[in-house]
């Protein structure tokens, strides 16, 4: 029985808080459309939290971007208009997943720049440490230093 409250209580807990998010003063009473309304506000960002949907974000104008979705798909505007609606009155910005064009060729091509860029480093730096590491190992000792050396540690006095 204590598991039975433990494994309840992880359930509680660890459900996505995004269900939460959207109200349900704001829900369409038409479950086809309120599906479309839910599938449209994942792909759209907060611009308040800017790492969350509006879907998933409690800020008042994700509730307000939410409310503005489900009026325009009442208006009949498809998932696209409604989209391209809100891309012209907010930007490319309120996109989760911008499209690749001219404006967000940075946002896609720099990870995998810098990716090239750490290995190109690594590989620079690799070839220069073995390059120098002959340079950096001691001269041979002529014959005249061994035996100098060796009666040094054998503990006799050098002059």
């Amino acid at each position: 029985m204590k598991y039975l409250h433990a494994l309840a209580l992880l359930i509680v807990l660890f459900v996505p808080a995004s269900s939460w998010a959207v109200e349900p003063d704001e829900m369409l009473s038409n479950p086809v459309l309120e599906a479309r309304a839910r599938v449209i506000s994942k792909e759209l960002r907060c611009m308040v939290c800017q790492n969350e949907s509006i879907d998933e974000s409690e800020a008042p104008l994700a509730h307000d971007l939410r409310v503005l979705v489900r009026q325009r798909i009442l208006a009949g505007d498809s998932n696209q208009q409604v989209i391209n609606f809100l891309v012209a009155r907010y930007g490319e910005f309120i996109l989760l997943k911008p499209p690749l064009s001219w404006n967000t060729i940075a946002l896609w091509g720099a990870p995998p720049a810098l990716l090239l860029l750490g290995a190109l480093m690594i590989v620079v730096v690799e070839r220069r440490r073995k390059a120098a590491a002959p340079a950096a190992e001691m001269p041979k000792l002529s014959t005249a230093e061994e035996a100098r050396l060796a009666r040094i540690l054998d503990g006799e006095a050098v002059p």
